[in-house]
């Protein structure tokens, strides 16, 4: 599992062996075939994206094309092990919605997204007054899909007046794991598991 992304190989290391995932937004798929090789995972995908969906496909993955914002709700309750929502949370419409609906259908959720109030964004804003654009978060305000700037703090907030439990919690400066100690300033990324 050491080429997926690093937050990729975290979530990875976390899920049990012959549980059951799906990973929406699964992009090229990488995370899909490594449980599915190396722990015996059913795993399925949801992408918005026709291409990456034909691509997963034609590598024997099951994925179907869907759109985080309306189509989990199609998806049974507990009909999955973990609900994996990685990097993907900051392009949805309802973020908290999104976050509901990976509860109801896993019985256990990863969620990792980019850190907006990482110390250089904050930096970025201060010194040039202009959304940054950093190793992180390389594409400029007018082409970034993102459209919520999540920070670990909003998030923390958000899960605690939605009532839900933080099981663990990871944190990547650098790719590299750091520690929670001010993790909503020193934190590039971070990862949640999550249950109701």
């Amino acid at each position: 599992m050491s080429t997926l992304r690093p937050d990729l190989a975290i979530i990875a290391q976390e899920v049990a062996p012959g549980s059951r995932v799906l990973d929406i937004g699964c992009g090229d798929g990488a995370l899909m075939e490594a449980l599915r090789i190396e722990k015996q995972v059913d795993a399925r995908g949801m992408e918005l994206n026709r291409e990456r969906v034909a691509n997963c496909m034609a590598r024997g993955l099951s994925v179907i094309q869907g759109d985080a914002n309306s189509d989990l709700a199609d998806y049974p309750d507990a009909a999955f092990d973990y609900a994996i929502l990685s990097q993907t949370l900051q392009t949805t419409m309802r973020p908290d919605l999104v976050v509901e609906q990976l509860l109801r259908i896993g019985r256990q959720a990863f969620v990792s997204f980019p850190n907006f109030a990482h110390w250089r964004v904050r930096l970025a804003l201060f010194w040039g007054g202009r959304m940054p654009v950093t190793r992180s978060l390389p594409i400029a305000w007018y082409e970034t899909e993102n459209i919520h700037h999540v920070t670990v703090d909003d998030f923390r907030a958000l899960v605690k007046a939605r009532g839900i439990t933080v099981e663990r919690e990871w944190f990547l400066n650098q790719n590299r794991l750091t520690s929670a100690t001010a993790a909503n300033l020193r934190a590039e990324h971070a990862m949640f598991l999550l249950r109701r």
